[in-house]
């Protein structure tokens, strides 16, 4: 059973069809945050570049002890 509300593959239409249609085609799965975020879907462009910038402008190791030091405060099993 899960928590967060998520519309289904075989339901999707519009733009979050084409989100997932994109990701399934480039990565051959459907992000976990897509997936999440697919009641508002147009939070997608606005996370990606997010974290491009983030990206861009933290090294590599800062960026996943963020990312450890994130999960473990939100206890995180994933």
């Amino acid at each position: 059973m899960s928590f967060v509300q998520t519309v289904p593959e075989a339901e999707a239409t519009g733009l979050v069809k084409e989100l997932y249609d994109k990701d399934a085609a480039a990565q051959g799965y459907i992000s976990n945050y897509v997936r999440t975020l697919s009641l508002h879907p147009e939070i997608v462009a606005g996370y990606r570049n997010f974290i491009k910038v983030l990206r861009e402008r933290v090294d590599l190791r800062r960026y996943e002890l963020i990312t450890i030091a994130v999960s473990a405060t939100l206890r995180c099993s994933y």
